[in-house]
């Protein structure tokens, strides 16, 4: 006689097919893995039949799990939680600072996956930290740090200038 097996294990599979043996209660951080896994039962997935999460690469999924597994104890999100205070402070805690310490490729693939698996803390870090990076630059400094090529003429600059100047800091 086979005993079910306890539920506290999911797999996930990257797209470039590295399968990760996961936590459940590390994967419900994903809004979209979590109302997955209670659609379809936690006995629908297993080594062998992974969920397949298509839009992210090992390596960035190795990235966010640390991320779920660090945050795994936090009160669940909820739709309350768009507090204005929350909202308005680039603030971010040492531990995610430490993590979120990485090339801009990284940080941008996180981003992006963390809003695939809906995983809303992990988008707020990621994007506060992108906020940081380009809090007190001038339009110059910003495309130097990101790498961004100024493709406007010097008269549509100037325009931009005039139509947007209600937003300078003076």
């Amino acid at each position: 006689m086979s005993e079910a097996k306890p539920a506290s294990k999911i797999w996930l599979a990257s797209n470039d097919g590295a399968i990760m043996e996961v936590d459940r209660a590390v994967a419900d951080r994903s809004i979209l893995i979590k109302n997955m896994l209670e659609d379809l039962g936690d006995d629908a997935i297993s080594s062998s039949n992974p969920i397949p999460i298509p839009n992210v690469n090992e390596a960035v999924l190795r990235k966010v799990i640390e991320w779920c597994e660090h945050h795994r104890n936090d009160p669940p999100q909820t739709q309350d939680d768009e507090s204005d205070a929350r909202k308005k402070t680039t603030d971010i805690d040492e531990w995610d600072q430490k993590f979120m310490q990485v090339d801009q490729e990284m940080l941008f693939e996180i981003i992006l996956a963390s809003n695939y698996l809906d995983i809303k803390p992990l988008l707020d870090v990621g994007c506060k930290t992108v906020a940081n990076m380009i809090k007190g630059k001038s339009p110059e400094e910003i495309r130097k740090t990101f790498n961004i090529t100024n493709d406007f003429t010097p008269e549509e600059e100037e325009q931009i200038r005039r139509e947007n100047e209600w937003a300078e800091d003076r």
